[in-house]
């Protein structure tokens, strides 16, 4: 089962005061950077006026990783399972920012600008089986209602185009075809051609956010997420799976 950032021995959760309030050492080795502030008071629910805003200190921590999986069963339909996390506590989006508009009819609208918006993740079926994947929300539009509102985001490949595989092949660069693979076009069969051509292409995914508290004295708004996205193809060789992440956000209205 994956264990984030409620699992047994995790730090208490602090508020974005008390984190910077903390010194580097203080910090460091303790899981509290890759854990979202909370909001002290506040009040259910979103509580801002409808005006122009733009949304800063935006961080999505991710409490779940599930993959879609094929059923071993004929008929069945294909299910998520649950995941264990590989990767280290460094998986929290950070520091995202862009504009924030609150309609005045109840409706929100956020273009995400920049920020640590990228986390390289890797999880583990039951099976055994590793699946790497970019954590990204990058030139995300979402709108809707404070209740529930998303859109569509970048996915860009999890390796780069200038990546070498072990034959030395890459998207840019190295070898076009496996070294010592013989002549007369053997290297642009069929069952080669998605090894040798090397894909570095984006994709997407989706996210659906709801606000769950805010505290307009001091701009702080969050709640949960859930996001839908591809795993890595290893550079177009294999089909991608489908990836649910889910869990919460903390961000900063001005």
């Amino acid at each position: 089962m994956q264990k984030g950032a409620n699992a047994e021995g995790a730090p208490k959760r602090l508020t974005f005061d008390e984190i910077q309030s903390k010194t580097y050492l203080e910090v460091k080795g303790s899981g509290t950077a890759n854990q979202c502030p909370v909001i002290a008071g506040g009040e259910d629910g979103f509580k801002f006026k409808p005006g122009n805003y733009t949304l800063k200190k935006l961080c999505l921590e991710p409490t779940s990783f599930t993959v879609k999986t094929e059923s071993p069963f004929r008929g069945d339909k294909d299910a998520f399972q649950k995941t264990k996390l590989m990767t280290r506590l460094t998986y929290t989006l950070d520091e995202i920012e862009g504009p924030f508009q609150v309609g005045s009819d109840g409706s929100v609208k956020f273009e995400e600008k920049g920020g640590i918006d990228y986390a390289a993740v890797t999880v583990q079926l039951p099976g055994g089986e590793r699946v790497p994947f970019l954590f990204t929300i990058k030139e995300l539009v979402a709108t809707g209602t404070p209740d529930n509102f998303g859109g569509t985001f970048l996915v860009p490949a999890y390796r780069g185009s200038s990546f070498l595989d072990p034959k030395g092949r890459g998207g840019s660069t190295g070898y076009d075809n496996a070294v010592a693979l013989p002549a007369g076009g053997a290297g642009d069969k069929e069952d080669l051609a998605k090894e040798n051509n090397k894909d570095v292409s984006a994709s997407s995914g989706k996210i659906s956010i709801s606000v769950a508290k805010s505290n307009p004295e001091t701009g702080e708004v969050g709640g949960v997420f859930q996001s839908l996205q591809p795993s890595d193809t290893d550079l177009g060789s294999k089909a991608p799976k489908e990836v649910k992440i889910e869990g919460i956000w903390y961000g900063q209205l001005e």
